[in-house]
């Protein structure tokens, strides 16, 4: 049977951290890490965190539309990086962190900017998120694969990594239908929250508890 999926690039920090939340999001294929929108084919990690590549670090995501939304994906993504910060997230500061969209069609495209519009309207600004058209993708060396289940215990998955998941688990902006972590019993319901500090007190969210399968 052939799957159908869609694809989506985002860039918003360390894609180590971006990786580990989307890794457990019910609906999501694949998660890779890897380096976009530079002028240098097939870079290294040592040439992309030179600043000189013009690369952002970023995961691409391969999902089932069918279970999970480009807007839900960008949902989350708002969630759990901080999109008012230009070239910084935390203190890993330079291009190669920046808020980045890829946009792998014009619906993507439109998708992106009414989220960000409405991120907006919501009184988060200013909004530095760069919002551009597909670019190369190159997968980044092996070592930073699945970076977080290899490394739970590692200084910077410890102390940055896990604070994003943990927020991730508990606070969901969603619209219409939960969204379900892979592997977990609850679905998480919030209203429309978009405060991006991994160390915020979370909102209230209702909980509904569901048998496994």
């Amino acid at each position: 049977m052939v799957q159908i999926y869609e694809t989506a690039v985002l860039g918003g920090g360390c894609f180590w951290c971006l990786e580990a939340v989307y890794q457990e999001v019910d609906g999501v294929f694949s998660v890779e890490s890897g380096y976009s929108g530079g002028q240098v084919p097939d870079p290294s990690y040592e040439q992309v965190c030179s600043k000189t590549t013009g690369h952002a670090e970023v995961v691409r995501i391969k999902f089932n539309p069918a279970r999970l939304s480009y807007r839900e994906i960008l949902e989350i993504f708002f969630v759990i990086h901080d999109p008012t910060t230009l070239n910084r997230q935390g203190n890993d500061i330079g291009p190669q962190y920046r808020s980045v969209i890829f946009c792998q069609s014009p619906e993507q495209e439109r998708t992106a900017r009414a989220v960000v519009a409405e991120l907006q309207r919501q009184g988060i600004a200013p909004v530095v998120t760069e919002i551009a058209p597909a670019t190369s993708f190159y997968r980044a060396e092996e070592e930073h694969q699945n970076y977080y289940r290899l490394h739970p215990n590692q200084g910077y998955c410890a102390f940055v990594v896990a604070p994003k998941l943990e927020k991730f688990r508990r606070t969901f902006v969603q619209k219409n239908a939960p969204i379900q972590i892979r592997g977990c019993q609850r679905f998480y319901s919030a209203v429309s929250q978009f405060n991006s500090c991994p160390t915020a007190t979370s909102p209230t969210v209702a909980v509904t508890c569901m048998a496994e399968p």
